[in-house]
């Protein structure tokens, strides 16, 4: 993440920032960090829950306002506004990208084992773990909709088209094969 290396808190008016950015002066990226970092900060973090994932979208927004700050039109409204709608649209296509949805179920699954071992105090070691041995012990149905989502990264929708049945149905037996590997553990 970019820092300043003065700590002073550099401020521009509206119009100077604007300018600034337009010229690619320096002064004015310091100003775009140091005056709207933590705002955009806080809006990303309410759409991406993940500290380290929110700041990697907060540098991603700051490139892109800088690279696009010729596309910002002072008479459709604010500046800050525009940048507000540039930080929650990056931060809404990182959680539709496939990669951070497979980083959330990767997560998801870190969190629960890791409960489950501090409940009963037990020491993670993945290769006693057979999550993929257990999987083969539901019907064939959920076993394979249970390995495209879990193992392969698809999504629901994705699974339907794949195996050619409804929605509700890959919905229904992800969740009967859930529910059974949870007697597992």
């Amino acid at each position: 993440m970019y820092h300043l290396l003065n700590s002073k808190k550099i401020s521009l008016p509206e119009q100077e920032l604007i300018e600034a950015l337009l010229l690619k002066q320096r002064h004015g990226a310091e100003a775009l960090y140091s005056m709207y970092s933590a705002s955009l900060l806080g809006i990303i973090s309410r759409i991406i829950n993940d500290t380290e994932i929110a700041e990697d979208v907060l540098q991603e927004t700051l490139v892109k306002i800088w690279n696009s700050i010729s596309q910002y039109n002072a008479t459709k409204g604010r500046l800050f506004t525009w940048m507000v709608n540039v930080a929650r649209n990056m931060a809404i296509d990182k959680v539709r990208s496939k990669d951070y949805r497979n980083h959330s179920k990767n997560q998801d699954l870190e969190i629960h084992v890791n409960t489950y071992d501090q409940q009963n105090n037990t020491v993670y070691k993945p290769e006693h773990l057979g999550v993929k041995d257990l999987v083969t012990k539901l019907k064939p149905d959920q076993q394979k909709i249970v390995d495209l989502i879990y193992f392969k990264g698809y999504t629901h929708v994705e699974v339907a088209d794949e195996l050619e049945i409804p929605l509700g149905t890959v919905k229904t037996r992800l969740r009967m094969g859930i529910i059974e590997l949870r007697k597992y553990f």
